[in-house]
């Protein structure tokens, strides 16, 4: 019998009313994004009449999810980075010399007094001045080692040490090498992911390619170098010791130091010790602030380990001047005046607000491990993206009017049905997408076409198989009924099928890809529940109304 339950019925419109209702606010885009931001802006303690009157331009009570367009479509920047991993080598054997001087220091008598030597980058060279201690001093730093953490370096230790004369020769093992590049790609992923989000910008796409390069995209920026100033920076803190000045850009440090450029007065350089007192690794938080003059700066604090490391070498080093280091560049040389056991601090420099937000933003998300190689950079401008968003409009716009035509043309009242039903589908894809907070792409328009077509064709397959029933001079009722239920076989097969390859698209795919099977993979759903199930409903009701003796399909 042609009947379908009350509850059913009420059941199917909340779906179709909830979907449409999502998609509601992307009629109304920049009203509902400016909402979304002042409403982001308000709750995090701002608040202004502008803010406000930015909030007012959407309903409060009303869905305000929005679907996330894509670089494609919004305009932004592109970069790919490559990132220098066989840079964390040196870092790791210049943190590993002070315990491996003090480690040859306890056996003094043995291998007598130690220096280091100036050696290839990622090598620590460790000169002993008793050649006899050497097989001593060997099993010493072999002590040092730890295992490999990760499961590929099980059974290995993290440096090898040989010896040539009096001289130790200190690398890290292949496995260690693998491992160390493994985390140093998953970190500067995850910084840059933090450093992107603490700037505000909108649905960004960062994701890993290969072994050691990351894609950057990030939508609606005004240019690549906008986001290169950004992430692109090392923003490695350090606190070094202070061994002198100099305006010679060409003097020699000395061994274990370091000569380093004044940020302010390029013409002159300090002599650092090589190895800093505390990094920015040890930094827990940093936030604009001023100083006693009133003028910008940045106020930071370590961890504890950090802390007393600070709180140490300051109470032992008062009255000598102690140097901090960005990228390279002393933006402040302080003179200790007193202890600092407390781990907070301030700096001071010639800041404007924005350079010390900008500042406390990069610290505050940690420290890159690594240098940055950026192997490709393009700004998409935004009338590339509305050029695009045209084009899938034509196109979109242009498969819909021939869908439509043919359904109506060829079915008759059931085609129109169907064509409701079509537009009902796009409402609920994009409320959907609005609701989970999808991004669109032009790919993922395309997707969006291929749907059109893909959603009135579980209606052919109905009304054909209803055409079929009628010829055995059943009643229209049984017609109808007979026509749905033996179609929906046909209908599942074939879009199952189509929903598996969209999985895998997703699973396998990257970018562009993935936008094109999530809207797929969503039209797929949205449309065998439209195409069965709404227009089942219509029918039924329009039925229930005429009761007709004939119908014609």
């Amino acid at each position: 019998m042609l009947h379908i339950p009350f509850w059913q019925r009420i059941v199917i419109v909340l779906i179709c009313a909830a979907g449409i209702l999502s998609a509601v606010p992307n009629l109304f885009y920049s009203r509902v994004e400016q909402h979304n931001d002042a409403a982001k802006t308000i709750a995090a303690g701002q608040t202004d009449p502008a803010l406000e009157a930015k909030a007012a331009l959407w309903p409060s009570y009303l869905p305000s999810n929005l679907v996330n367009l894509g670089l494609d479509l919004r305009g932004g920047a592109h970069l790919l980075a490559e990132v220098q991993v066989a840079d964390v080598y040196s870092t790791v054997m210049d943190g590993m010399w002070p315990d491996v001087r003090d480690a040859l220091a306890k056996e003094r008598d043995v291998v007598g007094f130690v220096t280091r030597e100036q050696g290839p980058a990622g090598t620590l060279l460790v000169r002993i001045s008793k050649p006899e201690g050497v097989t001593k001093a060997l099993e010493v730093v072999r002590g040092l080692a730890t295992p490999v953490a990760s499961i590929t370096g099980a059974g290995s230790t993290n440096i090898v040490v040989t010896a040539n004369g009096p001289v130790l020769s200190i690398t890290l093992s292949d496995a260690e090498k693998q491992a160390t590049n493994e985390r140093t790609v998953q970190q500067a992923l995850e910084i840059i992911r933090r450093r992107i989000d603490a700037a505000g910008t909108r649905e960004p796409i960062i994701q890993r390619e290969g072994s050691d390069r990351i894609l950057v995209e990030v939508p609606g920026v005004g240019s690549a170098d906008e986001v290169k100033s950004l992430i692109g920076t090392t923003a490695q803190l350090t606190f070094q010791p202070v061994v002198g000045r100099t305006e010679d850009p060409n003097a020699s440090p000395g061994a274990n130091n370091v000569l380093v450029p004044d940020l302010e007065n390029p013409k002159l350089f300090y002599v650092l010790e090589r190895t800093p007192v505390v990094t920015g690794e040890e930094l827990v938080d940093a936030q604009p602030s001023f100083d006693q003059n009133g003028r910008p700066a940045v106020s930071f604090r370590f961890n504890p380990t950090g802390a007393r490391k600070f709180g140490e070498y300051t109470a032992a080093n008062i009255g000598s001047p102690f140097a901090i280091v960005l990228d390279n560049q002393v933006i402040s040389a302080p003179t200790i005046q007193s202890a600092i056991p407390g781990g907070s601090g301030i700096i001071t420099g010639n800041f404007t607000i924005q350079q010390s937000t900008k500042l406390a933003v990069l610290l505050r998300a940690g420290a890159l491990p690594a240098k940055l190689n950026f192997l490709e950079e393009r700004t998409v401008g935004p009338e590339l993206g509305q050029d695009s968003i045209d084009a899938g409009k034509k196109a979109a716009i242009a498969g819909s009017i021939a869908v439509v035509l043919f359904m109506g043309l060829t079915y008759g009242m059931f085609g129109w049905i169907a064509n409701v039903a079509l537009v009902i589908n796009m409402a609920m894809m994009f409320g959907v997408l609005s609701a989970i907070g999808g991004t669109l792409t032009l790919p993922g328009i395309a997707g969006i076409v291929l749907t059109v077509g893909m959603a009135v064709d579980a209606n052919v397959l109905i009304y054909e198989r209803i055409r079929e029933e009628l010829k055995t001079a059943k009643g229209p009722a049984r017609a109808i009924e007979l026509g749905y239920e033996k179609a929906l076989s046909a209908i599942l097969d074939s879009n199952i099928t189509t929903l598996i390859t969209a999985g895998i698209l997703f699973a396998l795919g990257q970018g562009p890809v993935r936008g094109f099977a999530i809207t797929l993979g969503l039209g797929i759903v949205t449309s065998v529940f439209t195409a069965y199930f709404v227009t089942r409903l219509i029918i039924v009701i329009w039925f229930e109304r005429r009761r007709p003796k004939t119908i014609e399909v």
